[in-house]
């Protein structure tokens, strides 16, 4: 008996010893899980002695090429909470000095809330209720804060722009959306992002890197001062500063030229690649796009059937028209299908089975440098046709076009050139695929004639188009176009300061330019862009009539001055406005005349005058 009892009694022990170590282990478990895993209970013992503030870095400051300021930063303010300390308020009072509605106020409680659009939420850290107040309202609610417990303001900045100017190029400044949130763990709800343009593409280098202040608290959670005299305080780190490469005064006066007119411009500095100008109208005034009133006025913007959000020189793709024949000449060239002596007739156009495209009267026979100054219609077909249909060239049209199309990619056609702007579009240059598919394989230059003179099938940016100006201009080569030239305490990317040397030989460049430089003072031949001609400057140009199968035809010019030792290539597209010398032209001929000059002679006056007063928008046809 006293055995049975004594058995009994150690097997208590061990079911007791067991559930006591049973308990220590689920002790030991959730003493983990509070303190390791659990972000929420450490984050509630911190809030508890600490207020960890976000202290957020100047944004980088931009400048033109010439040193003029052109983006900076004001003061502004966010309004900030913890949920976990909100206390009952009068939420209308607080509702009327914000100036939003109560549903705004709930909505944006129920937001900060959703951890599916605010990922990482925590009742316990500081949230943002509302940014961007300006000093004036930041005052108001300051002298009423302390009937709002849970409520605090924090310092920011937004931007201020210096000109009215540029607003596509420098870009804008938003509140970043989910994506952004889930993509960079920099970024918590309620913070500002580029979203647009140069603030976008260069945004780890403008925003900087955040600081925290450690505030500490008392027991019933006032500020006392700054933890250990802000010992473990991080300082943020102020964004880089960035030079552009644009000249604000150019921009500035092409935006004016372009007034009342769909279209675009596009100016580079040849022997770097540095964009001068990029003008894209309709544009607007970028302060428009800055604190509370920002969202209404995007709203705004995008619903005016103008575009001026549409980035017209790096978006819109347009067949090129005559500015597309000097890559032709240079394709032929290097293919022996001709040479500088080669002559092609012209009578009034070039025949073929399936029509004939136009062509003005001009001398016949001509030579290629006679073709470019007249922008002759029969010449450049009748290149495309030996190149592409000459079976001792090359054993299968197929594989001719693709050679064609080889060439004019490495003239940074059919791709992105790598401009450091967003939203850039490709232009189209289709491959021999393309036309099998079409016609069955059964085709041959008669079947895509069209090409040669910039028309049919092919699509370019005017970016693209004073891209090969630029390469014409340095004799074969050309630079990745950028339109920032220095970024603070850091080398450019290799990208934009290495020659990117075309399929064509350089030899065969001079011949171009000296086509392009008759097309502007006249030849034996004639010429298209004489209203390019300026006395002392020796611009060199290109005309195009691209047609529009939606309206009235687009004028183009393509050119570069100085004819030696280049400073600047130009390209205008000037949408439904007719032929090239019509608007296009003396657009080209005042911008080189400012940027070279820096001022317009007398002569050039009543020119100005006529471009600046022409309405050519769709309402006023």
């Amino acid at each position: 008996m006293e055995n049975k009892f004594k058995y009994q009694f150690e097997n208590r022990r061990f079911v007791i010893g067991g559930a006591v170590i049973v308990i220590v282990l689920i002790f030991i478990v959730r003493l983990f899980f509070l303190q390791i895993i659990d972000n929420d209970y450490k984050a509630w013992a911190d809030s508890n002695a600490f207020l960890k503030r976000t202290v957020y870095p100047a944004r980088g400051i931009m400048y033109d090429r010439n040193g003029k300021l052109l983006v900076y930063n004001q003061p502004a303010y966010d309004v900030m909470l913890v949920m976990r300390e909100i206390q009952p308020f009068d939420t209308l009072d607080f509702c009327h000095i914000l100036g939003i509605t109560k549903e705004q106020f709930l909505n944006r409680i129920q937001a900060i809330q959703n951890r599916r659009l605010n990922p990482g939420y925590s009742s316990y850290t500081p949230q943002v209720f509302m940014t961007q107040l300006s000093a004036q309202e930041c005052g108001v609610l300051q002298e009423k804060l302390y009937k709002f417990p849970g409520f605090y303001v924090q310092n920011r900045t937004i931007r201020e722009y210096a000109y009215p100017n540029a607003a596509l190029l420098l870009g804008n400044v938003g509140e970043v959306n989910k994506r952004d949130l889930e993509k960079d763990s920099y970024y918590t709800i309620g913070d500002n992002s580029g979203r647009t343009g140069i603030e976008s593409s260069y945004e780890k280098y403008l925003r900087g890197e955040k600081g925290v202040e450690i505030l500490l608290r008392d027991a019933h959670g006032r500020i006392q001062g700054r933890y250990e005299e802000g010992k473990h305080d991080v300082a943020p780190v102020s964004g880089k500063n960035l030079k552009l490469s644009i000249d604000i005064e150019l921009q500035a006066y092409g935006e004016k030229l372009m007034q009342n007119k769909l279209g675009g411009i596009v100016m580079i500095e040849p022997e770097t690649g540095e964009v001068l100008c990029m003008v894209s109208s309709p544009t607007y005034d970028p302060s428009l796009l800055v604190g509370r009133i920002r969202g209404k006025n995007y709203a705004a913007l995008q619903k005016d059937p103008l575009k001026p959000l549409f980035n017209r020189p790096l978006m819109a793709q347009y067949p090129p028209g005559s500015t597309f024949k000097p890559t032709q000449g240079l394709i032929f060239l290097q293919e022996d299908v001709i040479t500088a002596d080669t002559r092609f007739t012209c009578a009034h156009g070039y025949t073929y089975r399936g029509g004939k495209p136009a062509c003005h009267g001009h001398p016949s026979p001509l030579p290629l440098v006679g073709a470019l100054a007249t922008s002759c219609n029969s010449f450049f077909p009748w290149g495309l046709h030996y190149l592409l249909d000459d079976r001792s060239r090359y054993p299968s049209v197929q594989q001719a076009f693709d050679v064609w199309k080889d060439y004019m990619v490495s003239m940074g056609y059919g791709y992105r050139l790598g401009i450091d702007l967003p939203g850039e579009k490709r232009g189209y240059i289709p491959n021999s695929k393309v036309y099998d598919k079409i016609y069955r394989g059964r085709w041959n230059s008669s079947t895509v004639i069209s090409i040669a003179i910039g028309q049919g099938e092919i699509l370019a940016t005017p970016l693209q188009i004073c891209n090969l100006a630029a390469t014409i201009a340095n004799r074969g080569f050309f630079i990745t176009p950028h339109v920032v030239k220095e970024i603070q305490d850091t080398p450019l990317d290799s990208l934009y300061t290495e020659r990117r040397y075309t399929g064509v030989d350089t030899k065969y460049y001079p011949l171009i330019a000296e086509g392009m430089r008759g097309a502007v003072i006249g030849s034996a031949w004639g010429a298209t862009c004489r209203g390019a001609n300026l006395p002392d400057i020796e611009v060199c140009g290109k005309t195009g009539t691209a047609e529009n199968p939606h309206g009235k035809d687009h004028s183009i010019f393509m050119g570069f001055a100085p004819y030696e030792h280049p400073k600047v290539a130009i390209a205008v597209f000037v949408e439904n406005a007719g032929f090239g010398a019509t608007y296009a032209v003396p657009i080209g001929r005042l911008m080189i005349e400012k940027y070279l000059r820096d001022s317009i002679l007398p002569e050039s006056r009543p020119i100005e005058e006529y471009i600046i007063h022409a309405n050519i928008l769709p309402n006023a046809f």
